[in-house]
């Protein structure tokens, strides 16, 4: 090979940045088809390299058979003995090809393969280089633009002469930020994608990891875990709110990251182009934390409503309210995202108003409860009726009275005289525990039943004057010889009459 391929395979690999084996593939492949192109066929060439890749021979291997039919992979047995004089028919023999044997158009088929391999590698080799960058922070410059897209010139690759191109979605540009041609751009490598091209590198200016990694610039005590960031939130453009904890007790995590005056917040502020950043302490104490979070406004007190479904209600002092709760409450908005919980932000008098309200209700519900349960109960036992004597009622159960209707029907038949044990006066205070307590109501069939009775006196009074009249041999109720059973105590009756002799 000559000493002009030695030369290039020496600046491929000590100036092109390519690694040994991408070169030893490209050159392979760029004679292999250059030796297609001039014999046909690819088979039976064979690239070889010296050890440090500064020389290359192609070989073309042939079989040694006695009558050729195919001179491109076979050889006479007498021309291989002139070059081996130990091969045998049936041996393969590797025949030096000299490049400057090809034509012009093996040569240019040849060529464009090695530039072909070229671009692939570099395409290859773009995406190696930058799928590992995801997360890290990159400076370019503008370069153009293209609906709502910016092209950002990145510089050159490693492996490439040319410059990389980054692109800016519209969807991640910062609302308040605008470019012209040639201004500097610092952007997170948001995403990597392989394509035809090569690969397509994302940035982003609205990530919120790209406020951490430039805190983490201008804050020492982050980049050394001495203070770390508990979370970050972001309406691109408008407000950032950043939570921080110090794993020391003698660092404040706030004023490390603010700095002296300011100066270190102050330096993110413009590059974010003038976007506000709230710093505030994490806390493990979610009141604390919910406090903390609608900074800069002051809260007066938070109260947990529901822990289970993180719900809370923050109270303010009515000329905190509206900077609690910020322009189009994007203040509370962060906040709740901030903290992980649903942050309700009430006044003061707000508040009263609504614990005078719920406590007016509390008191209706329960004055409601109350009337329900004043109601008296519909009492039909003699025992429970309110201040009865249970000795009474106990007695008068014995005698078969157990319901306050059957003693009032004993009292109009007189049979409440016979129950003993049970004086006079213990029957006018029953009977005054009664009337207090119950009322009487006369059923309409009855009123209706006795007018009947009224209207047929007549015609029935002699056959009820002819009726005699009987005690009930359990309750000593009257009875008469037509009843069956006792309409006191139940007991069935039966009547005989003994002959007279």
């Amino acid at each position: 090979m000559s000493l002009e391929m030695a030369e290039a395979i020496r600046q491929l690999t000590e100036e092109g940045g390519y690694t040994k084996e991408s070169v030893k593939h490209i050159i392979e492949d760029a004679l292999i088809s250059a030796y297609k192109r001039k014999f046909g066929t690819s088979d039976n060439a064979v690239v070889r390299f010296n050890d440090d890749l500064t020389d290359v021979s192609l070989y073309s291997r042939k079989v040694i058979v006695d009558g050729v039919y195919d001179p491109v992979v076979e050889m006479e047995l007498e021309d291989a003995l002139k070059l081996s004089p130990d091969c045998e028919v049936g041996d393969e023999i590797e025949i030096l090809v000299d490049p400057h044997e090809f034509d012009r158009g093996s040569v240019q088929t040849g060529k464009q393969t090695a530039q072909q391999s070229f671009r692939n590698f570099q395409k290859d080799s773009l995406y190696a280089e930058f799928k590992d960058k995801v997360g890290e922070v990159i400076i370019g410059y503008y370069q153009r633009e293209r609906n709502g897209n910016i092209y950002v010139n990145l510089g050159r690759s490693q492996n490439d002469t040319s410059n990389i191109e980054g692109v800016l979605p519209k969807k991640f540009q910062s609302p308040r930020e605008t470019y012209k041609k040639g201004d500097r751009i610092k952007a997170i490598i948001e995403e990597v994608k392989k394509t035809n091209a090569g690969a397509q590198i994302v940035l982003s200016r609205t990530s919120s990891s790209f406020v951490r990694k430039i805190i983490e610039v201008e804050v020492p005590e982050i980049y050394d875990k001495t203070v770390e960031i508990q979370n970050i939130v972001r309406e691109p453009g408008y407000r950032t709110k950043v939570a921080v904890y110090s794993n020391r007790e003698d660092v404040d995590p706030v004023g490390a990251c603010v700095g002296l005056k300011g100066v270190r917040i102050q330096n993110v502020i413009r590059e974010l182009e003038g976007e506000k950043v709230d710093v505030l302490k994490y806390d493990k104490d979610p009141r604390v934390f919910i406090a903390n979070a609608l900074s800069p406004a002051e809260v007066s007190a938070v109260i947990i409503l529901d822990e289970t479904k993180r719900s809370a209600l923050a109270v303010v002092n009515e000329s905190q309210f509206s900077l609690a709760i910020g322009k189009q409450g994007l203040n509370v908005r962060l906040a709740n995202r901030l903290v992980d919980w649903s942050i309700d932000v009430k006044t003061e008098d707000q508040c009263e108003e609504i614990e005078k309200i719920t406590a007016e209700s509390r008191k209706a519900a329960e004055s409601l409860f109350n009337d329900a349960s004043q109601e008296e109960p519909n009492i039909e036992n003699i025992a429970d009726l309110p201040g009865v004597d249970i000795h009474v009622a106990e007695l008068l159960k014995a005698a078969g009275i157990e319901r306050i209707e059957d003693y009032l029907d004993a009292v109009d038949s007189g049979k409440i005289a016979s129950v003993d044990g049970v004086s006079a006066e213990d029957n006018d205070k029953l009977q005054k525990i009664i009337d207090s307590v119950c009322e009487i109501i006369d059923e309409p069939a009855e009123s209706e039943n006795a007018e009947a009775a009224q209207g047929s006196a007549g015609s029935d009074a002699a056959e009820d004057e002819e009726q005699i009249e009987f005690e009930c041999p359990e309750c000593g109720a009257r009875v008469t010889e037509d009843m069956t059973v006792c309409p006191n105590c139940g007991v069935e009756l039966s009547f005989e009459y003994e002959e007279e002799e």
